[in-house]
């Protein structure tokens, strides 16, 4: 009888005579198994016993077992991103009190991420928040997570401004150097133009009207009161407003439903001449109660200058409508910057920050190098305020604005500030200056303050067919600036100089004057 076993025949029968003939009796069979295990098993650990005196003594060392998987070089990194340490050594170091700091640590980067741009512009003199500051404070601001618009309030603003520094000086590192940024002293409360949408809400049973802004990438309106960045009394002035609306049963306009009459509210105050004008947005002409509401209003704030009834008819996401209706005042508030007065409308382009666009102006007209000979031009100009403080220093400025109602308050603040040598155009920039250049005229410096998407291709052509021997670029997207220093770039014009200005703090945004001048190659 056999059996296969391990693919071979096992003859039972042949085993036990083998066994019988080297003496051990059958039935001892199954016991002296087990003592072969038991044996096997006791060398087994002899030789391992073995194995840990000669690695004791330093003749063999086991690899640990990453390294034994990847190699030495991965298994370091492996080591690192587990928190562990691949050598006795490189713990004792880690731990050492006198271990010395990395060059990321040195700096202030140790453990951020950085952009390609930002990789190249590791300033070692980024401020780092102290740990006092790195601790959870409480909260500045209860809306900033929802409406989107601070990102960095609560933020130190040292820091903010640090962090604008590195990221504009790295979009502008392949042209010119970034000669810092200019802050503000104060950094909250500073915006003189302050919109609220209003909406009617339901929270479960509760129906109430609020005011305030949209969050971020919706239309649902976030409630919003005291918010750090808007001025204090135009905040008030809307809260009193909200409070009016159930009084004079006011509906707040639903733009689902296309039913109601309260659609925004608009507020514009003069910095240095204290002027407040309130711009109230209806989906219709007729304002109920008018004259009653007017009255109430400037009962609860005299210091009101001007009231305007905006009609905005239209399903649109625009704020401001084309037809006005003026119901108490002049219609319009004015403004002073840099010794000159402005008028601003309703619809006017005027900078949100007043105190920062002064240090902005003086910068772009110092870059400007003007001696009284030059003849200037000044694209997208708004209301006139860059040409106007260039007029003084200048032979003959030249404004062209594609918003006429701009263009007209623009006219009259030339002769509010006896301005005599400055004409201003209604036009697009672009179209103009490619008129200019092909009636072969020529002016020595321009000025270029386009929106945040940044100038043309077609513009900046028309403007180097001008042969200006100076650009001046004011530019409130970095970005879309460095895009567009590459392209005149190639039309033969370098950045000579470069600074920003924090227009905005704690938003991600900031203003950057920059000079470009003719290249003799």
């Amino acid at each position: 009888m056999a059996e296969k076993k391990n693919g071979k025949d096992f003859d039972i029968r042949r085993a036990y005579e083998a066994w019988v003939a080297a003496g051990e009796p059958v039935e001892d069979h199954k016991k002296n198994e087990g003592g072969k295990k038991a044996a096997d098993k006791q060398k087994k650990n002899e030789e391992e016993g073995k194995n840990l005196q000669r690695r004791s003594s330093g003749k063999a060392e086991r690899k640990p077992v990453a390294e034994a998987s990847f190699g030495k070089k991965k298994a370091s990194a492996y080591y690192k991103k587990e928190g562990r340490f691949s050598s006795r050594e490189e713990k004792d170091q880690k731990d050492s009190p006198e271990a010395p700091a990395s060059k990321e640590e040195k700096n202030g980067f140790a453990g951020k991420r950085f952009s390609k741009d930002e990789t190249r512009d590791r300033t070692p003199h980024l401020p780092k928040e102290a740990p006092a500051q790195m601790e959870k404070k409480p909260a500045i601001c209860p809306y900033h997570k929802r409406c989107g618009g601070c990102a960095y309030i609560e933020k130190d603003y040292a820091w903010t401004l640090g962090f604008k520094e590195m990221k504009v000086g790295g979009l502008l590192r392949p042209f010119v150097k970034l000669d810092g940024i200019v802050g503000m002293e104060n950094p909250y409360h500073y915006r003189n133009k302050v919109h609220a949408v209003f909406a009617h809400v339901r929270d479960g049973n509760r129906e109430r009207n609020v005011c305030g802004i949209y969050e971020a990438g919706t239309h649902k309106v976030v409630p919003v009161k005291n918010c750090k960045i808007e001025n204090e009394k135009a905040g008030e002035i809307i809260q009193t407003i909200l409070g009016m609306l159930r009084d004079f049963k006011i509906k707040v306009y639903d733009e689902d439903m296309d039913y109601g009459l309260m659609r925004h509210v608009l507020v514009r105050v003069g910095h240095a001449t204290g002027e407040i004008m309130v711009v109230l947005v209806l989906s219709s002409p007729i304002l109920p109660n008018k004259n009653a509401f007017v009255k109430k209003l400037l009962e609860k704030h005299p210091e009101i200058t001007t009231i305007v009834l905006n009609v905005n008819d239209q399903k649109t996401s625009m704020v401001l409508g084309s037809r006005e209706t003026v119901l108490h005042g002049k219609g319009y508030i004015e403004d002073v910057l840099l010794g000159n007065r402005y008028r601003i409308s309703s619809r006017s382009f005027y900078q949100v920050n007043s105190v920062q666009t002064a240090k902005l102006y003086k910068e772009a007209i110092r870059m400007a190098n003007l001696t009284g000979r030059e003849r200037v031009l000044d694209a997208y100009c708004g209301i006139g305020t860059i040409g106007i403080t260039a007029a003084a220093r200048a032979r003959e400025v030249i404004g062209v604005e594609l918003n006429g109602e701009a263009v007209r308050d623009a006219i009259r603040n030339a002769k509010t500030n006896e301005i005599r040598n400055i004409t201003f155009f209604e036009n697009d920039a672009g179209d103009f200056l490619r008129q200019m250049a092909e009636d072969r005229e020529m002016v020595d410096v321009i000025f270029m303050d386009p929106p945040r998407t940044g100038s043309t291709e077609r513009f900046m052509d028309a403007a180097a067919a001008l042969r200006p021997g100076r650009i001046i670029y004011i530019s409130c997207g970095p970005d879309t600036l460095a895009r567009d220093l590459a392209y005149l770039k190639k039309l033969g014009y370098r950045a000579r100089e470069a600074k920003a200005f924090d227009m905005f703090p704690f938003t991600e945004h900031c203003e950057v004057v920059v000079s470009l001048t003719k290249s003799s190659k």
